[in-house]
């Protein structure tokens, strides 16, 4: 290991050096890595060490920036932490993000701000950027703009080999179509580009309603939904409060729904388009209205602290009132399921339409997404929410579509759900790509 650190400008850790246990931790507290070292790149050149390290010593890699998609604990080889990494470069002519292997979301966001401009960016702000992107990317402005994938122009990546390589239209284009939503197994992703959009108002936030009239609200928004211009991207958020003392006092033990908003246009027309909205059912909390670039994390305000997390997701369908009615029967103010929230993102639009170039993103024919939270408590991750979401899954299983997409199996999937996060020709495609990048598994991916 001396020679490793020898070329490290980070640094290089094992279990039990100090700091070792901070390194490897991520977003999900519910997941505690321990492989056998821990290299805190700083460097392009950091990772190409630690990759031949790994192949001379017949070592697994993986790597983790933010750690929010982290759902198995890494127990072998080397974790490449990449964290340190976190560079952005905003060229505002070409509007052109360069993004290092470790920038989240808002380091990106608040450098485009300024010049109008902004990034597909996910609806977490705390999310890295480059891991995300690696999926496909369904964020606040999917029906508008499409996956954040979608605007990934090209990127450098570090091989099983440990070469750099440019994977691009211009470079390896069989490599750039797999990292845009492929995720996995292709190598470590140093820095990427993006191109940037140009969005002169923003229209956005969230409408929040009481217990009463979350069933109205729910059937109401799926109505509106059918006839939702493609530029408006909208999600309903059912959520459980716990009565404990660490939430605001006016959310404790309440049972509310939030439909999110955003429209990439002016207020006025905005406010034309949302008021069938807020037309549905007396208002709680309107926080819905001209929105800065830079605040656009606040659409879906998701958690930016690390917390215990368990969620299942999916892809669904076309929807209809039957659906609400199953919905609503599976969770309610005393349903027994331990969830704390179920969210629907209304899907198609942008996000429909492949790329002229193509891309590896599953689930682009889906109408819906669906996910559910469970609730934070560790204790209930490998039995409990596991068998809960099971059940709540057969109860929707009429609405689901064939073909998820990677970043909504919030689990360790099986082999059989792991083949659903692609149409099967793309699946065939990706897995013929990793064995070409990395014949010697270098950098396990999917069930094995």
């Amino acid at each position: 290991m001396s020679e490793l650190k020898s070329l490290i400008s980070g640094v290089v850790l094992e279990p039990g050096d100090p700091g070792f246990v901070e390194e490897v931790s991520g977003f999900n507290l519910a997941v505690a890595h321990s492989p056998e070292l821990v290299v805190g790149a700083a460097s392009a050149a950091d990772i190409v060490a630690a990759v031949r390290y790994a192949a001379d010593n017949d070592l697994p890699v993986r790597v983790m920036a933010t750690g929010h998609g982290d759902h198995a604990a890494v127990t072998d080889g080397i974790l490449i932490t990449t964290r340190r990494m976190d560079a952005v470069a905003v060229d505002a002519q070409s509007r052109v993000a360069t993004i290092a292997a470790g920038a989240r979301w808002e380091a990106v966001v608040a450098a485009a701000a300024p010049h109008g401009l902004a990034p597909v960016t996910g609806s977490a702000p705390s999310v890295g950027a480059v891991g995300y992107l690696l999926g496909g990317g369904l964020g606040p402005l999917a029906r508008s703009h499409g996956f954040s994938s979608d605007y990934l122009l090209g990127a450098s990546v570090v091989t099983a080999s440990g070469e750099i390589v440019d994977a691009s239209p211009e470079g390896d284009a069989d490599l750039y179509w797999g990292l845009r939503g492929g995720k996995g197994g292709l190598g470590i992703v140093t820095e990427a580009r993006v191109r940037l959009v140009a969005i002169p108002e923003l229209y956005a936030g969230s409408l929040t309603f009481d217990t009463p009239h979350v069933e109205a609200v729910l059937r109401g928004w799926l109505d509106w939904t059918t006839t939702a211009p493609a530029e408006v991207s909208t999600s309903a958020f059912v959520v459980r409060f716990p009565d404990l003392e660490f939430l605001p006092p006016h959310l404790r033990g309440r049972f509310l729904v939030t439909v999110r908003f955003a429209y990439p246009g002016s207020a006025a027309e905005g406010e034309r388009l949302a008021a069938p909205l807020r037309a549905l059912a007396p208002v709680e909390t309107d926080a819905l209205g001209p929105m800065a670039l830079a605040d656009v994390g606040l659409i879906h305000a998701d958690p930016t602290d690390p917390v215990p997390s368990w969620g299942w997701g999916a892809l669904l369908g076309p929807l209809d009132q039957d659906f609400v009615s199953v919905l609503t029967e599976q969770f309610h103010p005393t349903a027994p399921v331990p969830f704390l929230g179920v969210e629907l993102r209304h899907l198609g639009g942008a996000a429909a339409r492949e790329t002229d170039a193509g891309s590896a993103v599953g689930g682009r024919d889906a109408a819906f997404a669906i996910h559910v939270l469970g609730a934070p408590d560790p204790s209930l991750f490998a039995e409990v929410l596991p068998q809960a979401a099971a059940g709540f899954a057969n109860a929707v299983r009429a609405w689901l579509a064939p073909v998820t997409n990677i970043h909504f199996i919030s689990h360790v999937p099986t082999a059989e759900e792991f083949a659903t996060a692609w149409p099967a020709p793309t699946l065939s495609r990706l897995t013929e790509l990793r064995r070409r990048v990395d014949p010697d598994g270098r950098f396990p991916y999917g069930p094995h």
